[in-house]
Formats: structure tokens, sequence, C-alpha cells
């Protein structure tokens, strides 16, 4: 059974940076898909970046494009999402989640994922 676990969230000012990291167990990260989903006060959860299996592969939502860099350390079995220039509307419970699937092009639909970490809590506010 695929296990994830997120950390690094937490309170930031706006124009401020933080990185959640998530740490899988049960399998080897190679043979998963990666993202990272979030949901927003009121809101479904949406997309906000993944990398596939191999790490050759990453794609980002148009609003966080140019400030999140998604990231996989194999030996760790860990991914990351390095959170720049964060705003206000950044908000949200972010998801660590994985993926079966080999193919790349479905990751930006969330209901493509099969295991989802428990959240964490980002906040930007002054």
């Amino acid at each position: 059974q695929v296990q994830l676990v997120e950390s690094g969230g937490g309170l930031v000012q706006p124009g401020g940076s933080l990185r959640l990291s998530c740490s899988t167990s049960g399998r080897t990260s190679d043979t998963l898909g990666m993202g990272w989903l979030r949901r927003r006060p009121g809101k479904e959860p949406e997309f906000v970046a993944s990398i596939s299996r191999r790490g050759g592969s990453t794609n980002y939502a148009d609003s966080v494009k140019g400030r999140f860099t998604i990231s996989r350390d194999y030996p760790k079995n860990s991914v990351y999402l390095q959170m720049n220039s964060l705003k206000p509307d950044d908000t949200a419970v972010y998801y660590c989640v994985a993926s079966e699937s080999s193919y790349s092009g479905i990751y930006s639909y969330p209901s493509t994922y099969d295991y989802w970490g428990q959240g964490t809590q980002v906040t930007v506010s002054s």
C-alpha cells in the first residue's frame, strides 16, 4: 500500500517562499507518476503540478507557472514543491498525490490520482 506524507506547510507573507516535501513509502517512487493538488476554501481540488515517473516531464497549472517548481529525489523516495512569489490566492490545503498510470498526459486531472496524502495547510497572508 502506497503512503504519502506531506510536510513543509505554514504561514508565509505575500511574496515569500515555502518548500513542500512528500515522502513516499510502500513502493519505490519511480513506479509512480507524482503530483501536487490543492483545495482552496470552498473549492474543488485543483491541479498544481506533476512530474513523470522518470522525472523527464513536468507540467504546471497556468496560475503557478514560473513561480512553482516540482522535483523528485529517487534515493529519498521524495517529491518536492518549491513555491516562490506566493500570493494570498495560493492559500489552500496542498496534497501530494500519486498515479499508477505511466501516461503523463493525464496527470493534470485530479481524478487520475490513486493515492493522496493527508494534506498540508499553506496560508499566505500579511
